[in-house]
């Protein structure tokens, strides 16, 4: 109990600022842990993961959400603590652990603009697989995904026409809007291409909260240490 008395009220303060920011970024790494669970096991979706034809692309996205939530969750529950309880030790491996994630979105952003056509080709060899594959089997899972895909990016098939035979999971347009429909491959490109500075924002912006995590954890664990030094 000295040892918490001994903190000032500016270093009470960075205190519960770090509680709070980590109590957030472990619901954050909750929903991404259960967002990909769910689209692991969901019976509309689990059938993607069966079979020679499963498109890679999709697995690897569900399996990065799901480890992605885990560590989320893991260095949320050790900010939680550290900061509540006032442990230097849980507090130094927080730092660590963000120190980490720092690196690797740096890393994965540095990767990601330098394989940008390469990412897309992946993507849209991922929906043209997809939707080849539902035409051929006509499979639950398949439909739902290219279905959340033609509403999401307002696309519809390979070429943009009815002709490809997927009408029924495309969004419905009337008269000559049919005809001028977007293909799913166009789209995909011009997703990446047109939000490429949004998403690069977010980027900047998750990096600046870890530094100031960062900086956070190490004045409120050096705080500790001198007023138990001290006691």
């Amino acid at each position: 109990m000295m040892a918490k008395s001994g903190l000032s009220s500016g270093e009470q303060c960075i205190k519960y600022i770090i509680f709070g920011f980590n109590f957030i970024f472990w619901l954050a790494g909750t929903g991404v842990l259960a967002v990909g669970l769910w689209l692991r096991f969901d019976e509309r979706t689990k059938g993607l993961f069966t079979g020679q034809d499963s498109p890679s692309v999709f697995l690897t996205g569900v399996y990065v959400f799901i480890v992605a939530g885990a560590i989320m969750m893991v260095v949320g529950f050790l900010g939680c603590c550290g900061a509540i309880r006032e442990s230097a030790c849980m507090l130094g491996l927080f730092f660590v652990f963000l120190l980490i994630i720092f690196a690797a979105e740096v890393a994965a952003g540095i990767w990601g603009l330098s394989n940008q056509e390469q990412i897309v080709s992946d993507v849209q060899q991922f929906y043209t697989q997809t939707f080849n594959n539902y035409k051929d089997t006509k499979q639950e899972a398949l439909k739902e995904t290219l279905r959340a895909i033609h509403y999401g990016l307002k696309c519809c098939g390979t070429t943009g026409t009815v002709i490809d035979g997927a009408s029924d999971i495309c969004p419905k347009k009337e008269g000559l809007e049919v005809l001028v429909t977007t293909s799913c491959p166009d789209a995909i490109r011009e997703i990446f291409t047109s939000r490429l500075h949004i998403i690069g924002g977010v980027g900047i912006g998750i990096g600046v909260i870890m530094i100031f995590g960062m900086i956070f954890s190490m004045l409120l664990c050096c705080a500790i240490r001198r007023t138990r030094d001290i006691v």
